[in-house]
């Protein structure tokens, strides 16, 4: 090959590699670290070293300007080194900078708009040609992951991270997740006496309560303790009660929210495809969904989970699975949304007082059952000393 071929050769090569490196920049800069980070976690390792040059991005954008430069002018490489500095500069203080410049660049853009009108049309063609991926949507995975890493940058302070992902969670969940069983519900008969009526609402300290026929799987009302205390020596509890809100475990919180609010009611009855009553959610259990537990002057505070000693804990079995898997790693796999399900799910059997696994890490002990319900649990992590 003469000398011209090499040149030619040697000339494309410098444009590739030139390119090379403008594309660099652009995909650095534009890059999703959410989502990076998530392909990492996931067992990416391409995107966990990318990841780890994206973050060290002074480091990195030094690099691709010196490269850059000494390709498109191998001359002027050592004005390439000293021109890095102000490109980090303007890194830095971006505003401050874009308000100054706007006077000159406003200029040069109205200057060049014929020869920047024909890039937009050869930027059009390469992206008919090379279609971008569909899927640049940012998923909820990715956006809790950028409000913890605003949390960990001091953006947004704890209570502000949890309320957010509170909110971001809140679509996925339903009334199965929440909903307080049928075995815990305060109900009352449609036959009780008043005085019986007023005994529940004064040792329950409940504002509302259902009103069953024969048995709690009849639920053929809802008692409000005002109507009940207002009516109570002028009609009977069928005239005060009104109509139940009855709804499926698998309505959506934020469909039923709707339903309560076009209802004006306050309480929902979940039931079974077979009509049996599966339990109750209230407005309340919704809220606490969001902005965590809510106690009034009736309520009797109670901890479900409590640190017994360091790395010991106590936990009710009514507690939610979720609020287990803050500190120990249980599985998604696994169907129940309680404590108590979850165990029995484990064991495979109604456990007793004394029983006990290992999990991941931990052991797990049942403490008290009664009626077929593991009320609390001890659980301590493995000790690795020695």
């Amino acid at each position: 090959m003469d000398n011209n071929g090499i040149l030619i050769v040697s000339l494309i090569a410098l444009v590739a590699l030139s390119a090379f490196f403008s594309a660099s920049e652009t995909a650095y800069t534009s890059l999703n670290k959410a989502r990076l980070k998530n392909m990492a976690a996931n067992g990416d390792r391409r995107a966990e070293k990318a990841l780890k040059l994206a973050e060290d991005y002074d480091r990195l954008l030094s690099g691709i300007l010196v490269g850059n430069n000494i390709v498109n002018i191998l001359s002027a490489s050592l004005a390439t080194v000293l021109f890095v500095p102000p490109k980090s500069i303007a890194k830095d203080r971006p505003e401050q900078l874009a308000l100054a410049f706007y006077p000159a660049l406003n200029a040069i853009v109205v200057l060049l708009t014929p020869i920047i009108f024909l890039t937009s049309c050869w930027q059009k063609l390469i992206y008919r040609v090379f279609k971008p991926a569909d899927d640049r949507g940012i998923t909820e995975e990715e956006l809790i992951t950028i409000v913890e890493e605003a949390e960990n940058e001091g953006e947004i302070d704890e209570h502000e991270s949890e309320l957010i992902r509170s909110a971001i969670e809140f679509n996925d969940l339903t009334c199965e997740d929440i909903l307080t069983p049928r075995v815990d519900v305060d109900a009352v008969d449609v036959e009780s006496s008043p005085d019986e009526i007023a005994r529940t609402f004064e040792d329950t300290g409940r504002s509302r309560l259902p009103v069953y026929e024969e048995s709690i799987d009849t639920i053929v009302g809802i008692l409000h303790e005002k109507d009940f205390y207002r009516l109570r020596d002028r009609k009977s509890v069928r005239e005060m009660m009104t109509d139940p809100l009855c709804v499926v475990p698998g309505t959506q919180l934020a469909v039923l929210v709707k339903l309560l609010q076009k209802t004006k009611n306050h309480m929902a009855v979940v039931v079974d495809e077979y009509g049996g009553v599966v339990g109750i959610v209230t407005m309340e259990d919704i809220l606490e969904e969001l902005v965590g537990e809510i106690w009034d002057e009736h309520d009797e505070v109670v901890e479900d989970i409590v640190e017994v000693s360091e790395n010991r804990w106590r936990v009710s079995g009514g507690a939610s699975l979720d609020d287990l898997r803050e500190f120990v790693p249980v599985g998604e796999d696994f169907d129940s949304v309680t404590v108590n399900g979850w165990v029995l799910e484990v064991l495979g059997r109604f456990p007793e007082s004394g029983d006990g696994f290992e999990y991941e890490g931990f052991n797990v002990t049942v403490e008290k059952v009664a009626q077929r319900r593991v009320e609390t649990i001890l659980i301590e992590k493995e000790s690795h000393e020695g």
